[in-house]
């Protein structure tokens, strides 16, 4: 398959990245690529759908990957698995013999190995430049659930509809299911036999990076997880900081002891990210050197500074996160042609085990399998937004009262912009359409 037909059907079929900032898939697929990642990593504790997704459709996956290879010209591909998912291991290992030019790289089991420049560097010992992406180092990295996608847009021509969910936490029965898009966290919860706590909270996502989120919020093309924990729960307690009060709690403790900075996963890859700095310089309110606040623009928030780094329990993370959207806001963009400084000798040594970090959040209660069922299942209604992704949102092509079908376009792309289009997850009737969002409900629901 020549690369412009692929770049098409990705595009066609709206896949994204199923996780993250969820970045348009075709905008990945370059002739500039000599590497191919399949990051099963998954390294936020308690999420399982990449490595049991990959262990049951190993070779649909390994299929769509020698076609993105082909069509980029890439020299290898390689399947980043954590050694510690050995069923996953071995359903690639079995098989691998089908595939010329794919292998397997194990990583360790360490937080945040999902990082793509943690990913990148763990699997070819490349250091993706400071504010640049993958490609710039020849590398492009696609997580598993983004190319099962693309396999099931090049042999059934599906398109995105349904997302691989794991339901973990404070629930009766932990599970991964595939449910429609545009289901509310409410109905999926009950997949999971419902909360088993009084006042529960959700996180969209994993523990470390996913925001709180609502009954009435939706699943959407980046949804990995819906983790259920009680209201009192730390972790909660932390997303919950306000960032006035987590200032001013700086201001009085912070000791400068630079844990913050000394765990940092990009700090040790030699990116210019010093949290320590930017909290005294935050603190102090001396804003002549504005150095340690541009440098906020290299912190990929993964959270090991104040979820697992600060003894004392201040919030780096948000800090730096209020920072950076003022920057932003400002149209203050990440410094270009910023070179990354040696890795730090202390790289080897200063990894977070994911097991001493699941220990640490308080959640080690809550690890429980969390069986992958693929039946169908089916909502009442479904809210599709028309922006699940980086760029412009798509726009809508139905009206209310329009009978649709699952597959049917709802949202085309925007016309000579970065954007992807959407699809109907469900069969029913469209009762709502605004700016953002295509309400479609069952025929016959109440």
């Amino acid at each position: 398959m020549e690369l412009r037909e692929l770049i098409d059907v990705v595009k066609q079929a709206g896949v994204a990245g199923a996780g993250g900032a969820g970045f348009p898939t075709y905008g990945k697929l370059s002739d500039r690529t000599d590497t191919i990642l399949l990051n099963c990593a998954e390294c936020e504790p308690l999420l399982r759908l990449h490595r049991q997704l990959l262990a049951v459709h190993a070779f649909e996956i390994l299929s769509a990957l020698e076609v993105m290879a082909k069509a980029v010209g890439a020299k290898e591909v390689i399947v980043g698995v954590k050694e510690a998912y050995t069923d996953t291991v071995e359903a690639v290992k079995a098989q691998l013999p089908s595939f010329s030019g794919i292998s397997i790289g194990l990583l360790p089991e360490i937080y945040p190995a999902g990082d793509e420049v943690v990913l990148i560097h763990e699997l070819t010992g490349k250091v993706v430049p400071p504010g640049s992406i993958p490609i710039e180092v020849g590398v492009a990295v696609f997580n598993v659930e983004t190319v099962y996608n693309i396999y099931r847009a090049l042999q059934h021509q599906a398109p995105v509809t349904h997302k691989y969910v794991t339901i973990t936490g404070a629930v009766a029965h932990p599970c991964t299911c595939v449910v429609p898009i545009g289901m509310s966290v409410g109905d999926v919860v009950t997949l999971a036999g419902g909360a088993t706590v009084e006042q529960p909270v959700y996180i969209m996502g994993g523990p470390m990076t996913g925001p709180i989120a609502g009954t009435y919020d939706v699943i959407t093309k980046t949804s990995n997880a819906v983790l259920v924990l009680p209201a009192n729960h730390p972790v909660v307690q932390k997303k919950q900081g306000n960032t006035q009060v987590s200032l001013k709690r700086a201001m009085a403790s912070c000791c400068q002891c630079q844990m913050c900075t000394d765990l940092c996963p990009r700090y040790l890859l030699g990116h210019p990210i010093e949290p320590h700095a930017f909290m005294r310089a935050a603190t102090s309110g001396v804003t002549r050197d504005p150095k340690p606040f541009l440098d906020t623009m290299f912190c990929v928030s993964c959270g090991l500074c104040e979820m697992y780094s600060c003894m004392q329990g201040l919030s780096p993370r948000s800090l730096i996160q209020e920072y950076k959207a003022g920057l932003r806001a400002n149209g203050v963009a990440v410094p270009k042609g910023v070179a990354a400084a040696p890795l730090r000798r202390e790289l080897a040594y200063r990894k977070v085990p994911v097991k001493r970090l699941q220990s640490r959040l308080g959640l080690d209660r809550y690890d429980h399998p969390a069986p992958l069922n693929e039946r169908e299942v089916t909502a009442s209604q479904v809210k599709l937004a028309l922006s699940q992704h980086i760029g412009a949102p798509s726009q809508a092509m139905v009206k209310v009262g329009d009978a649709v079908t699952a597959g049917q376009r709802i949202g085309a792309a925007k016309e000579g912009a970065f954007s992807l289009p959407v699809h109907a997850s469900m069969d029913g009737i469209v009762i709502d359409v605004n700016a953002k969002t295509v309400t479609i409900k069952a025929r016959g629901a109440s």
